[in-house]
């Protein structure tokens, strides 16, 4: 694509010249500049300002049931910090082995609001309690403003947490091999 064309394919359009200015750092690169040429050449923004070099992991290959297959072109690995989503992320590391989980392990975790608590319904959450405590387990109730989890060691009670001021939902295990 021209600078031209690119020019003629922003909208609103602007003028090869601009374009040029902004390839060349003669003018700076908004955010609203990324956005609109992102559209143009239907990518995502962020591959404006992304390296040919990569430096970030890469995909190279899928393993199905007959074993690994090459991609033909490698992908861009998700990164924890990639996830997208509402909410910001947090880290939990298991320093003892409970439940599925082993020593050295991360689990990535997003936050959400009490009122959003369907989403996290059986799936393994961090929960804030009152004097800078957690609990962590699996979310199995919620009566009113309580909510039930269930920790995930053997033989473990249930722990009721009231009013928690938001709760955390595993998205991601990382498990260094």
């Amino acid at each position: 694509m021209t600078l031209a064309e690119l020019a003629e394919a922003c909208s609103p359009r602007t003028t090869a010249q601009t374009i040029g200015r902004l390839e060349t750092g003669m003018r700076n690169l908004s955010l609203q500049w990324m956005e609109r040429i992102a559209i143009a050449l239907e990518v995502d923004p962020e591959t404006l300002v992304r390296s040919d070099n990569p430096d970030h992991p890469q995909i190279i290959a899928t393993l199905d049931g007959d074993g690994p297959h090459p991609l033909i072109k490698p992908l861009d690995a998700i990164l924890p910090s990639d996830l997208g989503g509402e909410g910001p992320l947090t880290v939990l590391n298991v320093n003892v082995a409970t439940g599925p989980y082993l020593p050295g392990d991360q689990l990535w975790l997003r936050q959400i609001l009490p009122d959003d608590v369907s989403r996290a319904m059986n799936r393994d959450v961090l929960v804030p309690r009152s004097g800078g405590r957690f609990a962590f387990g699996r979310l199995i109730d919620r009566q009113g403003s309580m909510i039930g989890l269930l920790p995930p060691g053997m033989g473990q009670k249930q722990q009721v947490v009231d009013d928690p001021p938001w709760i955390a939902v595993c998205e991601m295990l990382v498990r260094r091999l």
